[in-house]
């Protein structure tokens, strides 16, 4: 059973940072797509950053590129975001998702597994 925990998420006012830990288990693949996505309230996820795990190649949202950061620790799977440079509409529940290497993109429906979620709030 694939499982993915998130962690990391809390409180900072703006122009801070923050470090999400997404664990993952059970994944019998050894390479796979991983991502990060955000929901707003009454809106859909949308993808953030992800990374092939293979090769470690790593792809941003416009919104977050050059303040967030995607990397991987593959002794640990796990996979964490760096978030510098905190901005109010960072404010979001974050996400987790593990996919195939074959469907990695930025829509959501491509993902097979997610975590339940870590909330980040950002205040100016």
């Amino acid at each position: 059973q694939v499982q993915l925990v998130e962690s990391g998420g809390g409180s900072v006012q703006a122009g801070g940072s923050l470090r999400l830990s997404c664990a993952a288990s059970g994944y019998t693949y050894p390479s796979k797509c991983m991502g990060w996505f955000r929901q707003y309230p009454g809106k859909e996820r949308e993808g953030v950053a992800l990374i092939y795990t293979g090769t470690g190649s790593t792809y941003y949202a416009d919104s977050v590129k050059g303040r967030f950061t995607i990397s991987q620790d593959k002794a640990k799977n796990t996979v964490y975001l760096q978030m510098n440079s905190l901005k109010p509409e960072d404010t979001a529940i974050y996400y987790c998702a593990a996919g195939l290497v074959a469907l990695c993109g930025w829509s959501p429906k491509n993902f097979h597994y997610w975590g339940l979620g870590t909330e980040v709030t950002v205040s100016s």
